[in-house]
């Protein structure tokens, strides 16, 4: 049987690839860039560990504990201290730490009485009954009130999408908020009557998920998975196009100025939506419309890792960090407090800052020259964490295509990859444009893709090996979302 391709040599890729040849399933996977791992990329420079894009994985899934296990990393996990748990939310210009608990939500400061009042009543608000699709800006001011959508919806959605409420879909981008209204009617019911249900899954909350990095960063992950693929991972090599020949899928594909094809028994598209519109797919004689990836919005989003002596940021900076109002004012989104995440973030006496720039917050911001935003960080930071002086550290990193943008009507991407996918045999999608945009969800989704795969190419050649399968036993079986 001919290997089975994957385009794309994110962290998707990497993990369908790595779980394929545990299966005994032949792969190639193809990435048109220097190196593998995508927008994972971690730093160190003077004592310092910058990471390029996230910063954490969240442990929502078995899977992802699985993954861990059985690429060897379990020594060089590291998890996140136990102060991390602690979270601020920007109010009055101040940084505020979110409650933990129902007694400290009736006594914080960050929302007004009329809020908590609103809280009360939520479980007593009809659900909605008609189909419309609602942004979770809306679904949140008819549940919840104005105050809690400025101060508490508005700085989450920017911590996950850097996206605007007002456009994200509900159902799409918050599914399980969605799911909570449809099958308890009231987020509060949902939240205590369905832990029992998640629970059995095997799913963890988000916000409750354990978080965990590596002694040297997320990359030591992405280049683990990668070390393992040997000479089935091909760098530097783009596909142009893929076409289905009789059984097989032929690939054109570019090394340089070389150009040549290659045959395989699948294919696995694990790229981002932007390229996926400029790859020519044809079937027969009929050519796929795939353009209209090209629609899904992506606004431009720009790293900022600072490093400070200790006892030049007054703020202590215990806890996972802080997220910032549209209302409040400031040019950052939010700021990941990551020398207090994990250890040797930053040498002895210092502290290592992660802020975010851009989104559709402010797009044009995340543009600006690296010394720019840098001025910019340091400006909110001396405000709300009282830096007092300049940074002893410094790194940006620029994504102009950043998050997948789940707006509302995103439901006709995802149905459209549904409809090719059972019109094309053999031909897959995974990856944070169709499956989730956290780096858990890409990790998972990668997982689900090996096993769809797997299954499809043992009815030409059964797997060699079926106890390497990436789905738990039933008793622990569990959804991607």
């Amino acid at each position: 049987m001919k290997p089975v391709a994957i385009i794309g040599g994110g962290i998707t890729g990497l993990t369908a690839a790595f779980y394929l040849q545990r299966k005994g399933v032949l792969v190639t996977l193809y990435e048109a860039g220097a190196r593998a791992g995508g927008v994972i990329q971690s730093l160190r420079r003077d004592g310092f560990l910058a990471e390029f894009g996230p910063n954490t994985i969240l442990e929502t899934s078995p899977k992802i504990t699985q993954l861990i296990q059985d690429v060897g990393l379990e020594s060089r996990r590291l998890d996140s201290a136990p102060a991390a748990d602690a979270r601020y939310v920007v109010r009055y210009k101040r940084p505020i730490e979110l409650p933990a608990s129902l007694i400290g939500f009736f006594t914080t400061d960050l929302f007004s009485p009329k809020a908590k009042l609103s809280l009360l009543r939520e479980p007593f608000i009809s659900r909605r009954r008609d189909s419309k699709e609602e942004s979770i800006g809306e679904f949140v001011l008819r549940r919840l009130g104005h105050e809690f959508l400025d101060h508490a919806i508005d700085p989450l959605v920017a911590g996950i999408y850097a996206g605007d409420p007002s456009k994200l879909s509900l159902q799409h981008a918050f599914p399980k908020l969605a799911k909570l209204e449809a099958e308890y009617g009231s987020l509060i019911k949902g939240q205590l009557f369905g832990a029992r249900e998640r629970k059995r899954r095997g799913e963890v909350a988000k916000e409750r998920a354990p978080k965990f990095s590596f002694d040297e960063g997320l990359q030591v992950l992405t280049d683990t998975l990668a070390r393992s693929l040997g000479n089935s991972l091909r760098l530097n090599t783009a596909v142009s196009q893929v076409s289905k020949i009789s059984q097989d899928w032929e690939l054109r594909l570019q090394q340089g100025t070389r150009e040549f094809s290659e045959q395989h028994s699948a294919v696995l598209y694990a790229g981002t939506a932007f390229k996926l519109a400029q790859l020519r797919i044809q079937i027969g004689q009929k050519q796929l419309a795939m353009k209209a990836f090209g629609e899904i919005r992506h606004p431009p989003v720009a790293s900022v890792v600072l490093g400070f002596r200790r006892e030049e940021v007054t703020h202590p900076c215990q806890g996972f960090g802080m997220l910032i109002p549209r209302i409040e004012g400031f040019k950052i989104l939010g700021t990941i407090f990551s020398s207090s995440l994990f250890p040797n973030r930053a040498p002895a006496g210092h502290l290592t800052l992660t802020s975010y720039i851009g989104g559709e917050r402010y797009p044009e911001l995340a543009c600006v020259p690296s010394q720019r935003l840098v001025d910019l960080t340091m400006t909110d930071l001396q405000a709300l964490l009282g830096a007092r002086a300049k940074p002893v550290f410094q790194h940006t990193a620029f994504y102009p295509k950043a998050i997948p943008q789940y707006n509302v009507g995103y439901g006709r991407y995802r149905q459209l990859l549904d409809e090719i996918e059972s019109g094309a045999q053999g031909l897959f999608f995974a990856g944070h444009y169709r499956d989730g945009v956290s780096l858990s969800d890409s990790i998972i989704s990668g997982c689900n893709a090996a096993d769809r795969i797997g299954e499809y190419t043992s009815q030409f050649h059964p797997a060699t090996d079926l106890h390497h399968s990436t789905t738990p036993p039933l008793h622990q079986s569990m959804s991607s979302r």
